[in-house]
């Protein structure tokens, strides 16, 4: 199993200078997205399109964000067959975030930010929320010193990958053409743009909290932000919300890992090994071999 830092060459970089700058792409799209949810959803609600809705973004986030891309394409945290890797990486490309590539450069540079002994508040989620939640929508960093990301040769090789990260934003508006012929503007609008919407702002929601006020049960020596646990939020972020165990164990395909930690995206994986669809499933390391943890609590 891989962690993402070792994607990441920081030999010489700094997590703490740079600036913040506006990302005119990312703001476009995540912005632009906002806005026509705002505009268009209050004259085209119906209850078939709520639930629709509803539907779509929790499975598309459970299936393709949390198993597919968080859990599988950046951890690897369990294999599986070539095509089911690519059907559920895929289905995280649908949630609207970013490419399989752009995914894998936020979470580990962030990743790898985090775990220096300082780190910018942009990597940090340490300023007030709003705040944070523009950065994360609109803007990117901007290092003096940047770490290298090497990310694995398929993603650039591959001709499935290469078109998902040349046409991303395009399959949104393919899978709108599908809506419309199912249910006309009503789906379109609730299930494109009030998805889109809910599912990057509900994600980086998820992600400052977790960050905030931390830390849970374990404390990672030597790295400037300690995440946590949020309790009572397991089923509705899939089991993201443990994120303190996830900061502690990044190797375990559970993350739900203590007593009474639901975490349903644990339960899909499981799903897939008993179907035979997913293999060398990771779990948790060893006790000896945790020499960078400290227990803080029971």
């Amino acid at each position: 199993m891989m962690d993402p830092v070792h994607r990441i060459q920081g030999d010489g970089a700094s997590a703490t200078r740079g600036v913040v700058e506006l990302d005119p792409g990312k703001a476009c799209w995540n912005v632009g997205m906002i806005l026509l949810a705002i505009i268009f959803a209050p004259f085209t609600f119906s209850m078939v399109s709520f639930i629709f809705f509803l539907t779509l973004t929790y499975f598309s986030l459970l299936i393709g964000h949390s198993v597919g891309m968080h859990r599988m394409m950046i951890h690897r945290t369990f294999e599986c067959h070539p095509l089911v890797e690519k059907t559920l990486i895929y289905i995280g490309v649908l949630v609207g975030m970013s490419s399989p590539k752009g995914i894998i450069a936020i979470h580990d540079t962030r990743d790898w930010a985090q775990r220096q002994e300082e780190c910018h508040d942009f990597f940090s989620h340490k300023k007030y929320y709003l705040l944070d939640l523009w950065w994360q929508l609109t803007s990117r960093f901007s290092f003096e010193s940047p770490p290298k990301l090497e990310i694995e040769a398929k993603y650039n090789q591959e001709k499935f990958y290469i078109n998902l990260e040349k046409y991303w934003r395009l399959h949104q508006f393919l899978l709108s053409l599908v809506f419309y012929l199912i249910g006309g503007w009503s789906l379109v609008v609730w299930g494109i743009f009030v998805r889109v919407s809910i599912s990057i702002i509900g994600h980086w929601t998820i992600t400052y909290f977790c960050h905030n006020p931390g830390p849970g049960l374990w404390h990672v020596k030597d790295a400037a932000v300690q995440a946590s646990n949020i309790p009572g939020l397991g089923m509705l972020t899939y089991g993201e919300c443990w994120h303190n165990n996830h900061h502690a164990f990044p190797e375990s395909a559970r993350i739900g890992i203590e007593p009474g930690q639901s975490d349903p995206a644990w339960y899909f994986i499981k799903g897939l090994a008993y179907l035979g669809l997913a293999r060398n499933i990771g779990v948790p390391r060893p006790s000896v071999n945790r020499d960078d943890l400290i227990r803080i609590s029971k």
